[in-house]
């Protein structure tokens, strides 16, 4: 007599890995973004000590005209005597956010400000295309 699983057994084994595959995967599916949205803040909390480091060394931060360019090559040395050689990041190009955009530097009169703009590039948008502020990540 030979042994073998009957058709229901196995009916019975694919209907419960469906209902498992059907809890499991939605979890891991969101999980690609959040952790996007997170290394996002990484990235901006380094810009900004980046920044703060420019502005003690330089006495100001740099203007928006400038932008995040001036962590990596001094944009003007008369007014910049202060320069360190290699910049403020230890690269001598800046970091993209995890869509491959640049980040946009703002500076309103000393207040500065970072932002994504998300996985569409463009401003505004919700779930994954939502801009991202530096103010958003401090919190």
């Amino acid at each position: 007599m030979k042994k073998a699983f009957s058709l229901i057994e196995l009916m019975i084994v694919i209907i419960i890995l469906g209902l498992i595959a059907g809890l499991v995967i939605p979890n891991i599916i969101g999980q690609g973004e959040q952790a996007k949205e997170k290394l996002v803040c990484v990235q901006m909390k380094n810009l900004k000590n980046a920044l703060d480091s420019f502005k003690i060394q330089e006495g100001t931060y740099p203007t928006t005209q400038e932008g995040l360019k001036a962590l990596i090559q001094n944009p003007n040395p008369q007014k910049y005597k202060n320069y360190p050689e290699g910049g403020f990041l230890n690269s001598n190009k800046l970091p993209r956010d995890p869509w491959g955009h640049p980040y946009i530097y703002v500076n309103n009169g000393g207040k500065i400000d970072i932002i994504s703009l998300g996985a569409d590039g463009k401003e505004g948008g919700s779930g994954e295309n939502k801009d991202i502020r530096l103010s958003e990540c401090q919190q």
